[in-house]
């Protein structure tokens, strides 16, 4: 398959499976954020729970679109990292995923609610940083540090948002309701008693939202993986989206041109300057690719990669310049450029894709990974972060914030750890409920213990292999 030697195409297989079953890890490991509060409520039971919540999961993922995939693929300039031995991408892929499974599944085994994400994106950094100081790096940087600072401020703010939310929420439900129906939201669920039917289907609709928009959001770090994987080790076929006539792009391409060599230059710094002559030489390389006569409608596969750097160099630039306070630019070339940069109509559409096998294998991984191991992670959840029992109120709380912060996350193609946001949100409801006392100060300690070392152990410990499977390769 693909043309590649058995031994490749041997470790190309394991790599795309190491990422399932880094999906099917992140199923079980995050099931509990979920259904967690419908479990504890005795909303429903937890082999119901957990397959509705596999079921969502799998629907999340396939049609969660591929924003927060790209936002992982291009964490790492791929482009710069691969170079004619195949056994380095190999190196690549084997680092981070060997880093993120070990670690996911070591704060699993100790009942830890720990971020996949944090974990996900620790490791592409740790690869990222180890291959700087490669001997063969002529470039000087391994990480694309602008979408890198993105992620940081999305996983660093959503669990302090989710922890504020959640203690609004509960003011807000206190002062509105009348005082039979506080007597009853805000009362501890009777054991082996169900609620009354309409929290009930509360209850369970912020259980399938938060499923869901799991789905659409760890699901595609996933997807992303998966793409990563590709790209490294096969670009020759999946460096671009080979289904759209590359010819399509000749119009856009030209209007960008157009609007970029129109830019006076006479009063930008040396720097930017030096940016818009980058931007000048890849549309030199590009236009030679897509104005050359193809067959079959395709770009030739050895100029696949080629096209891919051009493509994401030239989006990249528009994006510096269009957002550049010196660079004068029309409202309507404003509005172009920002098109082109991303988004479904712009250039980008011909590299950030994933074909619909790679997200239905996700999709199952995920899918079936929810439904396994989930006690450890719903005993944390549902007993050991606040002194009190849940009660319906504090469940709802903290699945609705869980869910609209991961929803509009997932819209503006932002990762955000499931886990810290749902755990922040209980955390809140607990406070909110008797004050920070109501805390169990332990389980608080050892999940910010898991949070701070998250990022930095798997960047440490990927960085390392990296390093290690280079010396082998």
């Amino acid at each position: 398959m693909f043309g590649l030697e058995t031994d490749i195409f041997l470790l190309l297989a394991f790599s795309i499976l190491a990422a399932c079953a880094f999906e099917f890890v992140n199923g079980f490991h995050d099931t509990a954020n979920a259904v967690a509060t419908v479990i504890y409520t005795n909303s429903l039971k937890p082999n119901v729970a957990v397959i509705w919540s596999g079921f969502m999961n799998f629907l999340g993922v396939f049609f969660g679109g591929i924003a927060v995939a790209m936002g992982i693929v291009n964490l790492l300039p791929v482009e710069i990292l691969i170079d004619q031995n195949v056994y380095h991408s190999v190196a690549m892929i084997f680092s981070l995923l060997f880093s993120a499974i070990i670690w996911n599944l070591g704060t699993w085994y100790f009942g830890l609610p720990s971020s996949s994400s944090h974990t996900l994106i620790g490791s592409i950094l740790g690869v990222g940083l180890a291959f700087t100081f490669m001997p063969e790096n002529t470039h000087g940087v391994g990480v694309n540090w602008s979408k890198a600072k993105e992620l940081f401020t999305s996983l660093l703010t959503s669990p302090i948002f989710g922890f504020a939310l959640a203690i609004i929420l509960m003011f807000m439900l206190r002062r509105m309701l009348s005082k039979p129906l506080r007597e009853i939201v805000f009362s501890e669920p009777k054991k082996n008693t169900p609620p009354p039917i309409w929290i009930r289907a509360i209850l369970v609709m912020t259980c399938t939202l938060v499923s869901f928009f799991h789905g659409s959001n760890d699901g595609q770090k996933g997807v992303g993986l998966v793409m990563l994987i590709l790209i490294s080790v096969v670009p020759a076929h999946f460096a671009i989206d080979t289904s759209i006539d590359p010819v399509g792009m000749k119009n856009e391409i030209v209007r960008i041109e157009q609007i970029i060599s129109g830019i006076d230059t006479t009063k930008l710094s040396a720097s930017d300057r030096e940016n818009i002559a980058l931007i000048k030489g890849e549309f030199v390389s590009l236009n030679k690719i897509i104005n050359t006569p193809h067959a079959d409608h395709k770009v030739p596969q050895d100029e696949r990669m080629s096209a891919r750097r051009s493509l994401i160099l030239i989006s990249r630039g528009a994006k510096s310049l269009m957002e550049n306070p010196d660079v004068t630019l029309s409202a309507t070339d404003k509005k172009y450029l920002k098109e082109q940069s991303g988004g479904e109509k712009g250039v980008r559409r011909y590299t950030d894709y994933a074909p619909t096998w790679v997200i239905l294998m996700i999709s199952l991984s995920l899918g079936l990974g929810t439904m396994v191991g989930w006690k450890r992670i719903v005993v944390t959840i549902g007993e050991k972060i606040g002194k009190q029992h849940l009660t319906y109120a504090q469940g709802a709380s903290a699945e609705l914030v869980a869910a609209s912060t991961i929803g509009v996350s997932s819209y503006l193609g932002l990762p955000v750890s499931t886990t810290h946001v749902l755990s922040s949100g209980i955390a809140g409801s607990m406070v909110a409920s008797k004050g920070v006392k109501n805390l169990q100060a332990g389980t608080i300690r050892n999940i910010v213990i898991a949070w701070v070392l998250t990022l930095p152990v798997t960047m440490l410990l990927s960085g390392t292999l990296y390093a290690f499977f280079r010396w082998i390769f």
